[in-house]
């Protein structure tokens, strides 16, 4: 049998505990962009932050293929036409569905050679990252647009064939066990190509 002064001393020690969990600084998770950057960093590339302009281009994207309920970076049209907004000569997506949050949809682009390879664009330094579910709430699509800065409009005398291409670079991914039809030439681990 516990005696009472046993008792009170269990209550003190886990008053104690609570107090220091209490004064303990609280950890706010990281942001997608920081998530993403911290990768970067880790492979000699710089940052990216969020930019409004690709936010919204990703919103659009994956409230496309969540209105469809298909993987595709075609859902709202070709991507070189949908990034020219972002005014940017470099730029890349990465799509994907399956996982709720951003942390193991990251997971999944980082173990796939065409998404990291998109994660680690040189010289990026925008990101817009966004996520819609379909219409029975159950399958969440992912779209990431990364891409450099801003690019000066072409001004007189500069001929067109001096500019850096756009270069659309994309890359699609569902989780191997929920499989789906779509306009896929060759599916290979999850890639559809």
């Amino acid at each position: 049998m516990t005696s009472w002064g046993t008792m009170r001393r269990r209550a003190a020690l886990l008053i104690a505990a609570l107090a220091l969990l209490a004064a303990a600084p609280a950890t706010a998770a990281e942001s997608p962009a920081e998530q993403i950057s911290g990768f970067r960093l880790k492979h000699g590339e710089g940052r990216v932050v969020r930019d409004a302009t690709l936010d919204r281009i990703a919103m659009d994207q994956a409230r496309a293929m969540a209105a469809k309920d298909d993987l595709s970076h075609d859902a709202l049209g070709p991507f070189t036409k949908r990034v020219a907004p972002s005014g940017a000569g470099r730029a890349a997506e990465n799509i994907a569905y399956g996982y709720d949050n951003f942390e193991k949809t990251l997971g999944q682009w980082i173990d796939s050679s065409g998404h990291r390879k998109n994660l680690l664009l040189h010289n990026a330094s925008r990101v817009g990252i966004a996520s819609a579910k379909n219409a029975s709430g159950k399958r969440t699509y992912w779209a990431m647009v990364i891409a450099g800065d801003y690019e000066p409009k072409p001004g007189k005398g500069k001929r067109k064939n001096d500019e850096e291409p756009l270069v659309a670079v994309k890359r699609e991914t569902a989780p191997a066990s929920k499989p789906k039809s779509s306009n896929c030439h060759i599916k290979l681990l999850g890639l559809c190509i």
